[in-house]
């Protein structure tokens, strides 16, 4: 799987450097949203039936967001995304082509859901602090995304706080929110503080896929081994398995170090 050869546009990257997220439009044409988003929805129902839970109170006040694990066990379509031509050749570049799948997921925000605690994700797989950015997010939006029906809220250039004592009291007091159409992917630095925003609608939902890439010297924050059946696992692109922690050890790191 090479995606080196993909022309990258400046002004994505610009974008992303100066304010620490950039949109990537029309990544998916209207059929593909709707078919991922009806594997996401059957995701969320199969995630139910084998007793995994989809409402987190300690995560989502209010129990109206459903939330969706191990996606790539769900559905080819979910692989299909974490390595997509049109995204995975920015996130090669902003993490200086040495990337892992750390993890990859769902939240659906229905009409009334609540807004979450403030956080980054880099914070998630490594302590302060965090000068140089290791991890980013790729946010596939699978409906029209805004402030009404529960956009992810960020705080401008909170990318460049390194630790958790530069972060203002109320970090959600300053923040904003992306907008972006159905099947455009919104890139996020790892280090962007941001939270989920409050559903304000009464009939829209928001559907948003994370899928977290870190670089490969942290530790996957999803255990994959665990998470994928041998069979997803033996249908999976090399790479990919690669990338997903699945075939061995640090192999590149070793190599370099032993001078091959």
């Amino acid at each position: 799987m090479s995606v080196t050869s993909v022309e990258l546009d400046p002004a994505v990257l610009g974008a992303f450097e100066a304010e620490g997220w950039a949109v990537i439009a029309d990544a998916l044409t209207e059929t593909e949203v709707a078919h991922a988003r009806a594997e996401l929805v059957a995701a969320a129902q199969a995630s139910e039936d084998r007793g995994v839970p989809t409402r987190i109170d300690a995560l989502d006040p209010g129990g109206r967001n459903v939330r969706v694990y191990d996606l790539i066990e769900h559905s080819p379509v979910f692989a299909d995304l974490v390595t997509h031509p049109s995204v995975l050749p920015y996130v090669e570049r902003l993490l200086d082509g040495d990337l892992a799948v750390s993890n990859f997921t769902a939240n659906i925000a229905l009409p009334g859901s609540g807004s979450m605690n403030a956080h980054n994700d880099q914070s998630t797989v490594m302590p302060e602090p965090w000068p140089t950015r290791y991890t980013m997010n790729a946010i596939w939006c699978l409906d029209d995304v805004d402030e009404a029906n529960g956009a992810t809220r960020y705080l401008p250039g909170s990318h460049h706080l390194t630790c958790f004592a530069d972060v203002p009291d109320d970090p959600k007091a300053g923040m904003v929110p992306f907008e972006a159409a159905a099947g455009s992917v919104i890139l996020m630095d790892g280090r962007l503080w941001h939270t989920s925003g409050e559903n304000t609608s009464t009939d829209r939902e928001r559907a948003l896929l994370f899928a977290f890439y870190t670089r490969s010297f942290l530790r996957h924050q999803n255990n994959w081994w665990r998470a994928l059946s041998p069979e997803t696992r033996s249908r999976l692109d090399p790479q990919l398995k690669e990338w997903l922690g699945l075939r061995g050890g640090n192999l590149g790191y070793g190599t370099y170090l032993a001078g091959g």
